[in-house]
């Protein structure tokens, strides 16, 4: 069976991981940090997909801006002309 690469932790590091595996019920510490990693992961994720959001809006936000100054400024509804 092929062994995982070691990982050095600073003691007090080890100790969170041994508390945690206690707290969660994890079978092993490695169990705790899969599923650290796994929430970390998905944190990262959701940081990546919320820029990337806030990025089309924001390009979506001025284009409209645009069309509408534009719809406006032809429409028939403004009586100064």
């Amino acid at each position: 069976m092929a062994r995982g690469k070691p990982l050095m932790l600073q003691e007090p590091d080890a100790d969170r991981i041994t508390s945690l595996q206690r707290r969660i019920g994890a079978k092993s510490k490695v169990d705790v940090v899969r599923q650290a990693l796994s929430l970390l992961e998905r944190r990262v994720a959701r940081a990546d997909r919320d820029r990337r959001w806030a990025r089309a809006v924001s390009l979506a936000a001025n284009e409209s801006r645009r069309v509408n100054a534009e719809f406006q400024s032809g429409s028939l509804l403004h009586t100064d002309g």
